[in-house]
């Protein structure tokens, strides 16, 4: 930094205080070094900053613009401290999760919350995949922390751990479909009409019934707002369409739904969490806890 950052600090502090000798006091300085530091600052700068023509000294012009700019130095200053102090403590630059829309939790607003009180600076980035694609993100290093809908095995760089609170999936379709009215549908009958499922989805582990005709898509987002259409059926997370597609979409009465899904939060063997990673993971697997009666 060209410009000292005790020039800076002397400077901001007086004209706040609206006096040289408090912001001395504040500072721990004598009124002389202040005084000194901010004339060596208007120096520097070429601009006076304070009006001393009277026996308190007033902001310029010039000094009221230069205050905001000396403030956002500081506070960029702060924030490059903080960042070493973590850094130096064990503490990644970022953290990235990739997110199953298979998962929701009653905790997941109030863990956030938490993570971002605990870890107010550290860079948070959200994926969305699905089965595969996310395990492959997460061996990659392009995820951290991967959550995802329990699959039967992993691969040996992979560790895998199942979270306390499950999912839960049902089949739906459109309001105006064909199968909307049907009392008792059975996978003979669904066999019938077009499934709309997730590309990277494998029926066979799923359970799922194999329809004769088949679109996919590679989100859930995306297979509700193709049932939304009245393009076929499909198994879709019961919040999502809670929280996206009340009105739009129907439950089937199918034999055999809804269907509880176990989730799995998953992380790299190859690449140690840092602090705020082991933090996360640990809420994530956290029992939740019992309802006050």
């Amino acid at each position: 930094m060209r410009h000292s950052p005790e020039a800076l600090t002397a400077f901001a502090e007086a004209a706040t205080l609206g006096s040289f000798s408090a912001a001395a006091r504040k500072l721990g300085k004598s009124q002389s070094t202040v005084s000194s530091a901010i004339a060596n600052l208007e120096i520097d700068l070429g601009i006076p900053l304070f009006d001393r023509s009277s026996r308190k000294p007033a902001l310029t012009e010039q000094g009221r613009v230069m205050l905001g700019k000396v403030q956002e130095i500081l506070a960029a200053s702060d924030r490059l401290d903080r960042a070493a102090s973590q850094l130096g403590s064990g503490m990644e630059p970022k953290l990235s999760v990739v997110w199953s829309d298979t998962y929701q939790s009653d905790r997941f607003e109030e863990m956030l919350l938490a993570f971002e009180n605990r870890f107010p600076d550290l860079e948070f980035e959200c994926l969305i995949a699905e089965h595969g694609d996310l395990v492959s993100l997460v061996q990659t290093g392009r995820a951290h922390i991967g959550v995802v809908a329990a699959q039967n095995a992993y691969p040996p760089d992979v560790g895998s751990a199942t979270i306390a609170e499950q999912s839960e999936i049902t089949l739906f379709v459109a309001t105006a479909h064909a199968l909307a009215g049907m009392k008792d549908v059975t996978p003979e009958v669904l066999a019938n009409f077009r499934e709309l499922r997730l590309d990277t989805y494998i029926e066979a582990e799923q359970g799922v019934p194999q329809s004769r005709r088949a679109w996919s898509a590679p989100s859930y987002l995306m297979l509700m707002e193709m049932a939304v259409l009245g393009f076929g059926w499909a198994a879709i997370p019961r919040w999502m369409v809670t929280r996206f597609a009340t009105g739009k979409l129907v439950e089937l009465n199918a034999r055999g739904w809804p269907r509880r899904v176990p989730v799995d939060a998953v992380w790299s063997r190859q690449r140690p969490l840092g602090r705020a990673g082991t933090w996360l993971l640990q809420e994530m697997l956290a029992p939740a806890a019992a309802p006050v009666l």
